[in-house]
């Protein structure tokens, strides 16, 4: 099993959770992060100009098998990329095991 780790732009979450839903990736975790990039440009709204030196993103958790891993990552490239800078990353890494706790089940299963 894989922990698929991204950190997208808050306007593209919707496309992206879509996304994953239609490759029957059906459960995730998401938080509002705050976070500094190599965005380094500020912004002016009504005369006052905002720094971004901390960029608001959504964080996503993904645990899938193995098999599911490049298709989980390239759709998430594909539907939170914009081309511009500050786009995102996305990290794998490996997960040893997974309960479930209501049942018990470990491994695979557990997350399925």
């Amino acid at each position: 099993m894989k922990k698929i780790e991204a950190i997208i732009r808050k306007s593209t979450f919707d496309e992206v959770k879509k996304a994953l839903h239609e490759i029957e990736v059906n459960f995730f975790s998401y938080w509002d992060v705050t976070g500094v990039g190599n965005e380094k440009q500020g912004h002016v709204y009504r005369g006052i100009s905002y720094s971004t030196s901390d960029i608001q993103r959504r964080y996503l958790s993904i645990v899938v098998s193995e098999d599911f891993v490049e298709k989980t990552v390239n759709t998430i490239m594909q539907a939170a990329r914009t081309g511009k800078v500050g786009d995102g990353k996305i990290f794998v890494s490996d997960v040893s095991d997974a309960y479930r706790i209501r049942t018990g089940e470990n491994g695979y299963a557990g997350i399925n």
